[in-house]
């Protein structure tokens, strides 16, 4: 992509990717906005207009069309249902560079937001862990059940004030802790495949358990597991806000840490996290340096579920009676296009019986931190989602994405419905563990 001599980003895309919406309307009845709002320039097609139209120089990136690009999703459901093909994905996230170059939506607050989140703490992982820490020991040392029942959480500012319900609970050790520790031990002396294993960031912080449970289950299916420290976030955090060369330079530093010249594959079990990945080809493309290796990053990145299926994993013989649904991540369902694999995961489990969830492809509303920026559209799409939940009579379901977790967990406390979020790689690895003990 070489931008003109104006600096656009937009009018620096292949003309051919703008053009190629047939405005035929397919995508609309996907869109969650479309569905809010019933305006226009909410839905895909309203919203490629506005980007044809600065791509042709007749509109300005200025703050509606700023506004109008933070409200999207991101989800790419309307991707999977266009009939023309249209890479909805890299106009968004063009767009989104766009928003941050002209500096359309620029505050003293905001960029001093950005700049923390997305420059200083999602770039290190020891910082994140730092973090997560101090999170544990906030929870678990009582402090935050006596902020919540004294009500302090009442001095904090608004913005603030309305995300503390959506404070996830913090884990006491992180993944690469748990790995020394001893789940390295359990790699085969002759594994029949060699992958390396993506720790994630929030995932790493709330859910490292799930973490564990993939390199258990991997190791049960005859995988050497690989680890890298050198390892950082992904970058889809950045590549989805409009921080392009952030999310470059975290890929470059993956592509090195995992050496994926030397692995079978790239395991990750964050729907969010591989749709990003997938795309590191692209992301480098114009990289003289990482250029070849990115593609063969992205050839060998896989979902869990997905590589489970593609080397044939073995079923286990034990297992629970259980009633579950399941509820599609959007960017591992449109982004990764997989959908049927964590289904033959759940469906190879002994005793569970899957309850399909209607509109089970339909967002959540989490949508990588659409929950903090757009709260009223989040919590409206969390509600729809947590009725469909109850509709289904179950009281698990299960997701294959961190975002997604914690938005469903707020949701069933939100909508006072009893309902545990799993993701289908831990209820494989407790039936292998059930197997073992003999249950």
């Amino acid at each position: 992509m070489n931008a003109p001599a104006s600096g656009n980003l937009i009018q620096s895309l292949d003309y051919a990717v703008i053009q190629q919406c047939m405005h035929c309307g397919m995508c609309l009845p996907t869109c969650p906005t479309y569905a809010l709002t019933l305006r226009e320039r909410s839905s895909p097609r309203g919203r490629i207009a506005l980007i044809r139209g600065i791509a042709d120089g007749r509109l300005e990136a200025g703050r509606a069309f700023a506004e109008e690009m933070y409200y999207c999703l991101g989800c790419l459901a309307c991707q999977s249902a266009c009939p023309a093909g249209v890479d909805y994905s890299t106009l968004f996230e063009t767009a989104r560079a766009e928003v941050e170059r002209t500096g359309a939506l620029r505050s003293a607050k905001r960029s001093a937001i950005r700049a923390f989140i997305l420059r200083r703490l999602f770039v290190s992982k020891k910082r994140l862990l730092r973090l997560g820490r101090l999170l544990y020991l906030y929870q678990r040392s009582g402090a935050q059940f006596l902020v919540r029942k004294l009500g302090l959480v009442r001095l904090l500012p608004g913005s603030l004030r309305s995300l503390e319900p959506l404070t996830p609970v913090a884990q006491a050790r992180s993944t690469q802790q748990l790995f020394e520790k001893g789940l390295a031990q359990g790699n085969p002396a002759q594994p029949r495949y060699r992958v390396g294993l993506l720790s994630g960031c929030v995932q790493d912080l709330v859910y490292s358990q799930i973490n564990a449970d993939t390199i258990e289950v991997l190791q049960e299916n005859g995988c050497q597991v690989m680890l890298p420290p050198a390892q950082q976030c992904c970058g889809s955090l950045h590549g989805h806000n409009g921080e392009l060369e952030t999310a470059r330079a975290l890929a470059r530093v993956n592509i090195d840490a995992f050496d994926p010249e030397h692995l079978d594959a790239v395991i990750t079990n964050a729907g969010g996290c591989g749709s990003h990945m997938i795309h590191y080809d692209h992301l480098l493309e114009g990289d003289s340096r990482y250029a070849a290796r990115a593609k063969v990053w992205s050839a060998k990145v896989k979902d869990i579920s997905q590589f489970l299926v593609e080397i044939g994993f073995r079923a286990p013989r034990a297992g629970q009676p259980q009633r579950l649904t399941y509820h599609d991540s959007c960017h591992l369902r449109h982004g990764q296009k997989v959908w049927a694999a964590p289904r033959q995961v759940l469906a190879a489990i002994p005793g569970l019986e899957l309850v399909e969830l209607k509109e089970a492809d339909w967002c959540c509303g989490s949508a990588g931190i659409y929950n903090i920026t757009q709260p009223e559209a989040a919590m409206k799409l969390l509600d729809r989602k947590m009725e469909n939940i109850r509709a289904a009579g179950v009281a698990r379901v299960a997701v294959a994405n961190p975002g997604c977790s914690i938005q469903l967990e707020y949701g069933g406390r939100r909508s006072g419905l009893t309902v545990e979020v799993v993701h289908p790689v831990s209820l494989l690895a407790a039936a292998y563990r059930a197997e073992r003990e003999g249950v």
